[in-house]
């Protein structure tokens, strides 16, 4: 039990996707500008990873070597594929705007990494726990990073004003953040990704390189 808890604890701490193995990046820079956007971007990752590394694992005695990337990237692509019409189901607008990233989660490199370090090896429920723990330190990051480029981009959580009221006729927010955009920029992203692998390394020594 103490094993199994671990494939998803690691990846939200020591073993982070991101700030750590340093995957998926392009994400974090691309959609972290609203953290609708950030949410959603991490529910869709979930879903495909945890269910993906299960059809992976079921399949991995019956795939022959030689394809075994072709049919990861069909699981991969299926799957994405049907959170994309989700997504034009029940959230147009916001499909709009993810419709070039979500389909981009096909090349996902924690994705297909996880499918051949992991679901490869093992059976369908610590696949599934893989895939939903390194999902899920995906997603925390994507979550902090969006949090902060929204609120101190754009002044607010969500499209709800959180730093100020909208100035009347003009659409713009509070003294102080109606001309900040620096933070809506994508090398802010990156600048708020490396804060936290400041930090990461500050509390746990053992992160840091000699």
């Amino acid at each position: 039990m103490a094993k199994d808890s671990r494939l998803i604890l690691d990846p939200l701490t020591d073993n982070n996707p991101i700030t750590i193995q340093v995957l998926g990046i392009c994400s974090a820079l691309a959609i972290t500008a609203e953290l609708e956007a950030s949410i959603v971007m991490s529910i869709s990752v979930l879903f495909v990873l945890g269910v993906g590394n299960v059809v992976v694992s079921l399949m991995r005695n019956i795939i022959p070597s030689k394809i075994r990337i072709i049919v990861q990237l069909i699981v991969v692509a299926t799957l994405v594929i049907i959170v994309d019409l989700v997504l034009k189901a029940f959230a147009y607008e916001l499909s709009k705007t993810l419709s070039v990233f979500v389909g981009l989660i096909i090349t996902n490199c924690i994705i297909m990494g996880r499918f051949e370090a992991f679901a490869l090896g093992n059976g369908p429920w610590k696949s599934f726990l893989d895939g939903i723990g390194n999902a899920l330190g995906y997603g925390v990051i994507l979550i902090i990073v969006g949090f902060f480029r929204e609120l101190l981009g754009s002044g607010t959580l969500l499209g709800f004003p959180v730093l100020g009221d909208p100035i009347e006729k003009t659409g713009l927010y509070a003294i102080g953040y109606e001309n900040n955009g620096f933070m809506l920029l994508s090398p802010m992203a990156l600048i708020v990704v490396g804060i936290i692998i400041w930090i990461q390394r500050t509390k746990n020594k053992a992160l840091i390189e000699d």
